[in-house]
């Protein structure tokens, strides 16, 4: 299959690229952003990676997407387990790409996984629990919150076809979202939060906004060689 971004020679030298995640709430508009930012940065001449989660191509992915699809239940700790272990599939992959000089910007990760687990509210579910899976996976150089309110995102094309996609759940998926973010900034991640009710266009400039100096950053190794990782 042909190469979306294909390879192209970079105009300086690249110490590695940066790992953009963008996450938000379901019919946030995650996807389009992701594809309307790989765009906008390969034609500035970066060499770009796209990446989502969950990926249901793996084995794991599949009895992910069964679940998701309410074609199968599961205990709460297993189905989170299952998804952290899906991004763990991935990380030579991600480590592998961003050494090679590509950028990856990424639909959900980590913070999707521990937000929609704990807001189950299952009383041994904790957040503290959540990440101990997820200690040790690579970690992002900016994690992009796409921010909208649970009644504008239902109002979206698509809502409600699968598991997570009530009201009442999203909303407390937001609150710990910005819980997460705070936490994630205070370890020192770039978390710029961008309001997602706004036309496509203006959020699509306010993130390429929000990383672009992370992005050239990274390339020219002022964020170290290899990425970091995250942290209990």
């Amino acid at each position: 299959m042909e190469e979306k971004w294909p390879w192209k020679e970079p105009r300086h030298p690249v110490t590695r690229g940066a790992f953009i995640v963008i996450e938000g709430l379901d019919r946030s508009g995650k996807t389009t952003q992701v594809e309307r930012l790989c765009n906008k940065l390969y034609s500035l001449g970066h060499n770009i990676k796209a990446m989502g989660f969950p990926d249901r191509t793996s084995p794991v992915g599949q009895m992910i997407g069964n679940y998701l699809q309410n074609l199968t239940e599961m205990d709460d700790h297993a189905i989170h387990l299952l998804f952290s272990a899906n991004r763990w599939e991935k990380v030579n992959w991600i480590e592998d790409t961003l050494s090679a000089g590509y950028n990856i910007v990424c639909d959900r990760y980590y913070m999707s996984g521990i937000a929609y687990s704990v807001a189950k509210k299952n009383p041994s579910l904790t957040i503290e629990w959540a990440k101990n899976s997820e200690v040790g996976l690579p970690s992002p150089d900016a994690i992009v919150f796409l921010d909208i309110l649970p009644e504008e995102a239902e109002n979206r094309a698509g809502y409600g076809v699968e598991k997570y996609e009530r009201r009442e759940f999203q909303e407390q998926i937001r609150t710990l979202f910005l819980r997460l973010l705070l936490t994630s900034q205070e370890e020192g991640i770039f978390t710029p939060k961008i309001d997602a009710g706004l036309p496509i266009d203006v959020v699509q400039g306010e993130i390429f906004a929000a990383v672009e100096n992370i992005i050239i950053s990274a390339q020219a190794g002022f964020m170290g060689k290899y990425v970091s990782r995250i942290k209990r």
